[in-house]
């Protein structure tokens, strides 16, 4: 028995959505062993995937982009509908808990950007000077590696304090 017109065109197949979404089909499979998408399976065992799939592939890159683990983007996931796009507001709460991470991340690399000239570029390797190489100085009271990097200044209190 044929599909309707119709149903061939809300569905599509494991290479129309990599090519819509530009992810491996590989990749593609392993979401969906992961559950983070689903395929309805037709007799001969292909799968088909609704129209939907393409924002929620679109919402795995895209959280990828900001940090979260695939176990975190299908914790997100499951809060929303299966096998539908996040709606306005789902896509406003998510956005929301994000903020926080969006700028987390801003802080590291601007900390980052400051630290390519001065600390990761200057080629002196001084072990009288390094953040990173010197674990005898003040920075190393307050913990293991490049402390000022991580954003503490030599004011912080020093652990056992």
């Amino acid at each position: 028995m044929s599909s309707s017109p119709a149903r061939r065109l809300t569905l599509l197949t494991i290479g129309q959505l990599a090519a819509r979404t530009g992810v491996a089909t590989s990749a593609l499979r392993y979401y969906e062993s992961l559950q983070l998408i689903g395929a309805i399976r037709t007799e001969s065992g292909h799968r088909r995937y609704p129209r939907a799939t393409t924002r929620r592939v679109a919402f795995i890159l895209f959280a990828q982009q900001l940090g979260l683990t695939l176990d975190e983007i299908g914790a997100e996931l499951a809060s929303l509908p299966d096998n539908r796009a996040p709606d306005p507001a789902h896509w406003q709460r998510l956005s929301r808990s994000w903020n926080r991470r969006i700028d987390q991340r801003i802080a590291e690399l601007e900390r980052l950007r400051g630290s390519l000239a001065d600390c990761i570029g200057c080629g002196c390797l001084s072990l009288a000077r390094c953040h990173i190489l010197n674990p005898g100085d003040r920075a190393a009271s307050l913990g293991p590696g490049p402390r000022w990097w991580m954003g503490d200044t030599p004011d912080a209190p020093r652990r056992g304090t």
